[in-house]
């Protein structure tokens, strides 16, 4: 007891003296973060610290990133892991914490499922009303027994994996019995967290964080916060606000403003999350509308990892699903390789749906929308001559979400899309990672689907995230405009300076059209005399460039993957951060920088030349 409260006293000091961005930045910087050591090395660092009993600003504002981005997790979460760890005398990397109270249950039944493993789910006073276990059994694919008990005492010896949940909002103490592997709570404001019991159980861990990675979200910095307070004052944590039906209300009505639609739109805690509701909504319409048919998902190779691993992780689950790859980048045209596969699917009577990038990421190209709408419209036969089924796209539109697709007789109003977007690049600023999708008049049902599943896996967001999203998403357009003119001028610059490097970006031809992404991509010049010796050479440059950078402006320039930021430029290397588990032969060793509204050009362009004429 002398130990916990030693123990709590400093996470209270740690607290009181820890910097903001714990709790409002998004992003982190990756200059200080190895993501092989994602939480370990934080933890390392922190416990020195513990040790020492050294919980002043300095010693904790120098500690490493803990994760890259907050959806992954951050320092406030490995500090509520670390402390439910300490209580419960387990190692912390045996507590994860999470956002959704039902994705930790979809973790272990996702392993089983593929390991062939049988588990049974026990509780103790009833089933969680949130979850329709059916559904899991029969769209997701996923196998368990549920079981009641009196009282944890009862549980015994299970062939395969025993999961204990638990919905109390009080996480201190946790009856970690021989016989639960995994022990589950769930509470009513925050979440849910999963201890994962014994040695033999370890292996679970990884998969179980690389769900949280690609499905859903860390519990949030403000809610482990709250958490974090409530078992320090061993109190229960009072939820006085109210507003969020209010923050809800004026947020649809800014994405129909912003999308120029008046259909049904779902806000999630994260771009990932929607697209998670996405494809699980479309399956659940597959397999009750087009029983045994193959399901495709038609995926670019090197579009940004989290949507390709997702992809291919959720076909892995399904029998009849497959991805495709869908080449679109880099003298591929998006066009064309839609219609070859569309052709292909046509044959084989199968359900095509596409998710692609407009523009693409990180080669920022937008496919001729004419030839694209034609495309996805034409209609298609099977090779007995039945009509094949329609596509659906979904259409990731990140880089610029002030782009009209899907309203009355926009270009893509008649074909079935469903469009989303990431909401902690431009809707947020980067102040949350909630993310929303439209659908058009076309896809009015599959949006209830997508909805359902949202629901289903506890990944609508938080009302914080409305909040935020409420008060930030009036003012995007114009953000994107102003940081689309500081883009323009920083491209030209270069151009100018540096016209041996290769840029990508949007003409101006189709920044007329409104595409005014604030993104580009910037291919450096290379010396060597054998193509490894060059590719070896370029991939030096970007580190020397993106260090200088960060060196000589430190408030405003930042080595993290975000964009669509309030303030400052953001450089990064996709290969080496968002394609992370993109194929290496896909992968992009080149920079992209994301410029916002309100930062010092001037500066930026010196410290460029300076650059220029060190090489």
């Amino acid at each position: 007891m002398m130990k916990d409260t030693k123990m709590l006293n400093f996470i209270k000091d740690t607290l009181e003296n820890m910097p903001s961005s714990w709790l409002n930045l998004t992003t982190h910087r990756l200059d200080i973060f190895d993501e092989k050591l994602a939480k370990t090395q934080f933890l390392e660092k922190f416990e020195i610290l513990f040790n020492n009993n050294n919980s002043e600003s300095l010693a904790i504002n120098e500690l490493p990133t803990a994760y890259d981005y907050i959806r992954l997790g951050h320092p406030l979460s490995c500090l509520l892991e670390w402390v439910i760890a300490k209580i419960n005398n387990i190692k912390p990397k045996n507590v994860i914490s999470f956002s959704s109270k039902t994705i930790p249950i979809l973790a272990i039944l996702r392993k089983n499922l593929l390991s062939n493993k049988s588990t049974q789910i026990v509780f103790t006073d009833e089933l969680p009303k949130f979850i329709d276990f059916k559904i899991l059994k029969n769209i997701y694919g996923y196998k368990f027994d549920l079981k009641k008990v009196e009282k944890v005492e009862d549980i015994s010896a299970f062939k395969g994996s025993t999961v204990f949940i638990s919905q109390q909002d009080e996480i201190s103490n946790i009856p970690l019995k021989l016989d639960i592997d995994f022990f589950i709570n769930f509470h009513s404001q925050f979440g849910s967290i999963l201890l994962v019991n014994g040695q033999k159980n370890e292996s679970y861990i990884s998969e179980i964080q690389h769900v949280r990675r690609r499905e859903t979200i860390s519990m949030t910095p403000v809610n482990c916060l709250a958490n974090l307070n409530s078992i320090i004052n061993k109190s229960t944590f009072k939820n006085n606000k109210n507003n969020t039906e209010s923050d809800k209300k004026l947020l649809l009505e800014s994405i129909a403003d912003i999308t120029g639609t008046n259909t049904k739109a779902v806000v999630g805690s994260s771009g990932l999350s929607i697209q998670y509701a996405i494809m699980m909504g479309l399956i659940h319409d597959a397999l009750e509308n087009h029983k045994r048919k193959a399901i495709r998902f038609i995926v670019p190779p090197n579009c940004y990892g989290g949507t390709n691993d997702q992809a291919r992780r959720v076909a892995a689950c399904i029998d009849n699903a497959e991805v495709i790859d869908l080449q679109v980048d880099s003298g591929s045209d998006m066009v064309n390789s839609i219609n070859v596969v569309l052709d292909e699917i046509a044959k084989e009577d199968g359900i095509p749906y596409i998710i692609a990038e407009i523009p693409t990421n990180p080669r920022v190209e937008v496919p001729d929308l004419i030839q694209l709408e034609k495309v996805l419209s034409q209609e298609r036969r099977t090779v007995t001559g039945e009509l094949a089924i329609e596509p659906v796209f979904i259409l990731d539109q990140t880089f610029c979400p002030n782009v009209h697709f899907l309203g009355k007789d926009e270009i893509l109003s008649k074909v079935r899309t469903i469009s989303y977007v990431s909401g902690s690049k431009f809707p947020s600023g980067g102040k949350c990672t909630a993310g929303y999708c439209v659908g058009n008049t076309r896809t009015e049902s599959l949006m209830d689907k997508i909805e359902f599943h949202l629901t289903l896996c506890d990944n609508e967001a938080t009302n914080l995230q409305y909040e935020l999203l409420a008060k930030q998403m009036p003012s995007m357009n114009k953000r994107i405009s102003d940081a689309y003119l500081n883009t323009r001028e920083f491209v030209n610059f270069i151009n100018k300076t540096l016209p041996e490097a290769k840029i990508n970006f949007v003409s101006e031809e189709l920044a007329q059209q409104g595409f005014t992404p604030s993104v580009f991509s910037l291919d450096l010049p290379t010396k060597g005399t054998t193509d490894r010796e060059k590719e070896e050479y370029k991939r030096k440059l970007n580190h020397v460039l993106i260090n200088l950078m960060i060196t000589e402006i430190p408030n405003e320039s930042k080595y993290c993957v975000s964009y669509g930021q309030l303030n400052g430029c953001y450089w990064t290397i996709p290969a080496t951060s968002t394609q992370g588990t993109t194929k290496e032969v896909d992968k992009d060793y080149i920079a992209r920088v994301a410029l916002s509204p309100n930062m010092d050009l001037e500066h930026h362009k010196k410290v460029f030349l300076d650059f220029v004429e060190s090489i």
